[in-house]
């Protein structure tokens, strides 16, 4: 009978456990794990015979992998989730489903990281292990979804559901991105323009300004200096995206600046709400998604807080997770945390009084994302007459400075 090595967390103490177990399958050994009032974090099968390089090469039947860089794109990950839950569903083995999939993809990161999971399949281990060994591919969230997929036996299931997952989010995405184009595309191209100005035009009127002999108006003299400016360092201009990009990064190295960082962020006016209310939205999903695969609460909780992207929400959760290990319900710390409206607090405290929590998180994650795409509109909406108005002040200005002098010329002339 095989024989399991486990690492697993005691509900009740919270102290990591390590030790073995023998069971007929890796299903069998994590329900008797259970059992015994455990958490599974890690668990592999010892004795196991790993296949040798030349078997390797064998079962890849000398197929070359392309020279890639970087990660899967969201876009091909998730329909590569759905056409692989499809052929799951129709009854076809998963190594069959991996090679379908793996012939059909163009080369590339994901046809080179399928290469790689078919033959660790091949050599014995499950789904879950060969992704796992692929990080840049498959996250954290992916690869326990698939293990409880495995564990329950419901694999097609657990991968309709992780396909949803990614589809909404994308969806999501795409809807943000795109109604940021319009006023991202209308302030560079006022940038540029307001930079030719300064750059080419403004240095023509000051020589003329100076053949004139006259005393300038404050504003003109203002504006010139801008422009000099300018001329003197454009060279900076480009340097300044960099440096803030740099400066994100120093600060994020930081847990303490990172967290700072993430406060500032979430209390900026309209921004801030559709920060706030998105992470909402995508930790509820995640978690719901979570808990309704058959991932335990505690582990999802993990997962849920690793894949945030906020240093508020990951503390937050972190306070949830030493919570619910201590025998608390989810609803506590969580209104005690401050990062959401009393209303998910209810609807969560519903979820654990019902025994339907996964429900009550996807019906939070739907209306947080609904909340999102006006808070976005909203945005966008009020970002048109804004930028009217400022671009009208900035023309208004560089218009004033230029014809002032000329005016008070004629005058003198007259």
């Amino acid at each position: 009978m095989p024989k399991f090595q486990f690492e697993a967390m005691d509900h009740k103490t919270g102290a990591e456990v390590t030790d073995t177990i023998d069971a007929p399958s890796e299903a069998e050994a994590q329900s008797l794990i259970r059992e015994k009032g455990l958490l599974v974090t890690k668990i592999t099968e010892t004795g196991r015979k790993k296949a040798t390089k030349t078997a390797t090469k064998r079962r890849g039947d000398g197929k070359k992998r392309a020279f890639t860089l970087g990660k899967i794109k969201a876009k091909r990950l998730c329909t590569f989730t759905r056409q692989l839950s499809t052929l799951q569903d129709a009854g076809l083995p998963i190594l069959r489903s991996l090679r379908i999939l793996e012939g059909q993809s163009k080369p590339g990161v994901l046809k080179n990281t399928l290469m790689n999971v078919i033959e660790d399949v091949e050599s014995g281990n499950t789904l879950s292990e060969a992704m796992s060994k692929n990080p840049k591919a498959f996250d954290n969230l992916y690869v326990n979804m698939v293990k409880a997929g495995e564990a329950s036996g419901a694999l097609e299931i657990i991968l309709q559901r992780l396909a949803d997952f990614k589809e909404r989010a994308q969806s999501l995405k795409r809807t943000v991105q795109g109604a940021m184009i319009y006023p991202v595309m209308v302030i560079l191209v006022a940038t540029l323009i307001v930079g030719f100005i300064m750059y080419w035009i403004i240095p023509k009127f000051a020589k003329i300004f100076e053949d004139f002999d006259t005393e300038l108006p404050g504003i003109t003299i203002l504006l010139i200096t801008m422009s000099e400016f300018v001329v003197n360092y454009f060279y900076l201009f480009p340097a300044v995206p960099f440096a803030l990009w740099l400066m994100n990064k120093i600060i994020r190295k930081n847990k303490t600046g990172e967290y700072i960082l993430d406060y500032m962020l979430l209390k900026i006016p309209v921004l801030g709400k559709i920060i706030s209310k998105s992470t909402t939205g995508r930790t509820c999903r995640t978690l719901g998604t979570l808990i309704a695969s058959g991932v335990p609460i505690l582990e999802a909780l993990i997962i849920a807080r690793d894949t945030s992207g906020n240093a508020v929400f990951v503390k937050a959760f972190q306070n949830i997770y030493v919570a619910i290990r201590e025998g608390e319900s989810m609803a506590v710390p969580l209104k005690e945390a401050r990062i959401v409206d009393d209303m998910v607090v209810n609807m969560v405290d519903v979820g654990e009084e019902t025994g339907a929590l996964d429900v009550m998180l996807y019906k939070i994650a739907d209306t947080y994302d609904e909340e999102v795409k006006i808070l976005v509109d909203g945005m966008i909406s009020l970002l048109e007459p804004l930028m009217v108005v400022v671009l009208g002040f900035i023309v208004g200005f560089i218009v004033i400075a230029l014809f002032m002098p000329l005016i008070k010329l004629l005058n003198d002339l007259a």
